[in-house]
């Protein structure tokens, strides 16, 4: 898992070859005031999601995994909390994998949680288990699917 600022996306490009593309378009489309929907990049290798949702409790929000993509999780508007685990320690399966969502649920709870703000990221790779969408209020956010 990274967390850092969108300024700083430059500096995990080289981690895999979709990366810069996907902060090529990221930073040069304002996605704050794109209507919730799907943004196709490249095909099924690259694609976002923009959704507008209502913050969940901690306890509500469901541990998920994914085993096909990399979610690039970006804060549009309001403020989200993630929580966090590897995946290895997720064991307690709420909803077994769906090859065709690419996702799997479990009951299991986070160990960490992180604070994302608008203008900030985090990369959620398939050996982390992550419970989006804690909050308070209404949350605007992206989330960008890469193909491994």
């Amino acid at each position: 898992m990274i967390l850092d600022s969108l300024k700083n996306s430059d500096a995990y490009c080289a981690l895999h070859p979709l990366l810069k593309k996907a902060f090529d378009y990221i930073k040069s489309h304002d996605l704050s005031v794109i209507e919730p929907g799907k943004i196709v990049v490249d095909g099924d290798r690259l694609f976002i999601s923009v959704s507008e949702l209502n913050g969940k409790t901690p306890e509500a929000a469901k541990m998920e995994g994914h085993q096909k993509y990399i979610d690039i999780q970006i804060v549009l508007k309001g403020e989200e909390k993630m929580g966090w685990t590897a995946i290895e320690h997720c064991t307690h399966v709420l909803e077994p994998y769906n090859s065709e969502k690419d996702i799997a649920f479990f009951t299991d709870k986070p160990t960490a949680f992180i604070d994302v703000q608008p203008g900030e990221f985090v990369i959620f790779f398939p050996e982390d288990g992550h419970a989006p969408a804690i909050g308070d209020g209404p949350i605007k956010k992206a989330i960008v699917k890469v193909l491994l």
